[in-house]
């Protein structure tokens, strides 16, 4: 314990250093998107419109895109220099199982959309026959073994995760999986837009199977056959806000026990395939894997054959010919997410590539567009709000000293990642060729599933990222007490080195906040320094703690968005704690690194303070469409865009003031009302 207090010294020394050390301001440097503002808005009434609203009036969503704002503008840039990147690349000749190769010669096989649509159906047919020739028990284990090996995870799937209990040593898990439609609640809940997803996804079940070479008749049973046996699956799923209560998902248990829990399935042939050494692993849902085992015991083969065929389908559509594409597209993010068109076809192509060689083609986009300058002041940042953090528990007068010292640990434990690995995945030894579109996708699948389960019985390697580096997202990691910030966030309007510090960190100042104060939400909290699943908390303090998580959550039940549809506060709590926590924090890390320093500019007319809240409203303004809120109100636990805007602010005093807004205004939640949990 010694250590890890004067490591959290340390480390808020240093912080205090850093916020003296920064770049000096001046009005060289840009302030927050003035043309943005919707200057007949008040910010006290609806600080969302104001902050951003003439924006979004003059940008409509692209029909491509299912929201949009300068935030999501800039992860489609973020795509058009990965095509920048593989149309160069793949122009030149590369040496075989180097970067180049592997990412030039895919993106090439993926733009040919000439022989993808030659193709047809036909490269799914080694697949299909194994499919097709099942009859016994025994053949069916062995298609479902075939199907995960790239990547069709049914009826179950199985990763690789860091023991909850044990974060040091890396096991199996074993989750639910299997369903075509988002999530559990679409096959069971009765209001209207689930209804019409299940006619839906009745009606594209079909179309795939005829596209497959079903006749009408057989594709409308087969479609009936899916829906009943997802439906059965459905039914024994946890729902969303269960699934984020991290002791709700923790179940472990020795191999033996797994075979136990589901006989009619040989787990020793399984894991054999999978070159996996059984060992205890963690299963997420046993009840799930008890309605496995009665589909497994007692669903007569030719429906099974039904299933598999249709999830197959369902996965690799979108790598297929047109038809398939277009049919996937109709119903995924034409019914269910409002998007009118697809992207263009290079455009998905770069991020097919990112997503299955995403480390190869990292390392050009970090040389080309994230400089060293660049790193080195977002990791400023964040070690002067991991700083302001620590201010905030040591001043959190409710908390007794001895939990509170144990935040301090945690806190001072935490693992900061900026930008790219410190070492890169080998991908040498995956096939890829710029003549076989189909093939090279089966490879890198393959290589990903082999890749996970090699990490099984393994400790964990703390060196391993959970994204790619141009990525326009960030995460929190609770089993290992890790933050991430890929090289794909750090760029404009999150982040920029010709903008003030008060637009960095009230963009990406508060999303660092934010995965920080994950670490401290009612999930993150449930882990303590080393990422054990274990209280650490006292009695009194917890119910503190869980009382003013629950006022974050009746806020947010408050809110509706189109047909009168409530947010769902529990889905969403453990985001808006972030973002409650996170604009605190980045607004008392921006107030300390304005000391020592000269008065930081007005610029526009725009004080700091308030450049620094018009930021996040910008970078949060996202106008998002109806299907798509419909969609996050159900299954994201993710506000929309509006709330993460007005939610947050409302509760805090320093935004009233720098806009002098009134007791009474929308935007000033009463003193009885207001939720601090940070």
């Amino acid at each position: 314990m010694k250590k890890v207090c004067a490591h959290a010294f340390v480390l808020f020394c240093f912080a205090t250093a850093f916020a003296s050390a920064g770049l000096s301001q001046s009005t060289s440097l840009k302030g927050i998107e003035t043309a943005d503002l919707d200057r007949n808005a008040d910010p006290c009434n609806d600080f969302y419109e104001y902050s951003n609203g003439t924006w979004r009036a003059q940008n409509p969503i692209p029909n491509s895109m299912d929201r949009w704002s300068r935030r999501w503008k800039a992860g489609e840039t973020n795509k058009d220099q990965l095509k920048i990147i593989l149309d160069d690349i793949s122009s030149h000749p590369a040496t075989k199982g180097t970067p180049a190769q592997l990412t030039g010669d895919f993106y090439t096989a993926c733009t040919n959309q000439k022989a993808i649509d030659a193709a047809g159906i036909n490269p799914l047919q080694p697949m299909l026959r194994q499919i097709a020739a099942i009859r016994t028990a025994a053949d069916l284990e062995a298609a479902v073994i075939a199907l995960q090996e790239i990547g069709v995870q049914v009826p179950f799937d199985l990763y690789s995760t860091p023991d909850p209990h044990a974060p040091q040593n890396v096991i199996a898990d074993v989750g639910a999986s299997g369903l075509g439609l988002p999530d559990r609640d679409y096959y069971l809940k009765p209001e209207k837009r689930f209804v019409d997803a299940r006619a839906g996804y009745l009606v594209h079940v079909a179309k795939m199977l005829e596209l497959a070479g079903s006749s009408p008749a057989e594709a409308k049973s087969a479609a009936e056959t899916v829906m009943s046996m997802e439906t059965a699956l459905a039914k024994a799923s946890l729902d969303n806000v269960a699934l984020r209560n991290p002791v709700n998902i923790d179940h472990k248990m020795t191999f033996a026990q797994l075979q136990q829990l589901t006989p009619h399935f040989d787990w020793t042939t399984y894991y054999r395939g999978a070159k996996i050494n059984p060992a205890d692993l963690n299963v997420e849902q046993p009840e799930f894997m008890k309605e496995v085992e009665r589909q497994f015991s007692s669903t007569p083969i030719p429906r099974w054959k039904t299933y598999l065929r249709w999830h197959l389908l369902h996965d690799y559509a979108d790598s297929l010919s047109t038809p398939f594409v277009d049919a996937n597209f109709a119903f995924y993010q034409k019914q269910l997410s409002g998007v009118g068109e697809l992207k263009p076809r290079p455009t998905r192509c770069a991020e097919q590539t990112d997503a299955l060689l995403g480390e190869a083609l990292g390392q050009e986009y970090v040389k080309r567009y994230f400089p060293p300058e660049a790193k080195a002041r977002a990791t400023e940042m964040v070690t002067n709000i991991l700083a302001a953090m620590h201010d905030t528990i040591e001043g959190a007068e409710w908390m007794t000293p001895e939990t509170k010292k144990k935040a301090v640990e945690k806190l001072s434990t935490i693992n900061v990642k900026v930008g790219y690995p410190n070492k890169w995945k080998d991908y040498s030894s995956v096939a890829i060729t710029r003549n076989g579109y189909f093939a090279d996708v089966l490879a890198a699948e393959r290589f990903q599933t082999a890749d996970d389960h090699a990490k099984i019985g393994k400790p964990v390697d703390r060196d391993l990222w959970g994204m790619t580096p141009p990525t326009s997202n960030a995460y929190y990691n609770p089993l290992l007490n890790e933050i991430v910030f890929p090289a794909g966030i750090l760029q404009p309007p999150a982040f920029s080195v010709d903008v003030t510090d008060a637009v960095n960190y009230g963009a990406i100042g508060v999303v660092i906040g934010h995965e920080i104060s994950h670490g401290f939400d009612d999930e993150g909290a449930q882990f303590d320094a080393q990422g054990r699943l274990q209280n650490w908390w006292s009695p009194e303090d917890l119910k503190q703690f869980q009382a003013k998580t629950a006022c974050v959550a009746h806020q947010f039940d408050s809110y509706t968005i189109g047909d009168g549809i409530h947010i769902n506060g529990k889905l969403i709590l453990g985001e808006s704690i972030g973002d409650l926590g996170g604009v605190k924090i980045a607004y008392l890390a921006f107030q300390k690194s304005l000391k020592n320093k000269p008065p930081a500019p007005t610029i526009d007319g725009f004080t700091p303070d308030q450049q620094f809240f018009i930021a996040w409203g910008q970078f949060r303004g996202d106008e998002t469409r109806p299907e798509t809120q419909k969609r996050m109100v159900q299954g994201d636990p993710h506000p929309v865009a509006k709330f993460r805007v007005l939610g947050p602010l409302s509760n805090y005093p320093p935004f009233a003031e720098t806009f002098g807004c009134k007791a009474g205004s929308a935007m000033v939640r009463p003193d009885a009302e207001r939720c601090v949990v940070w």
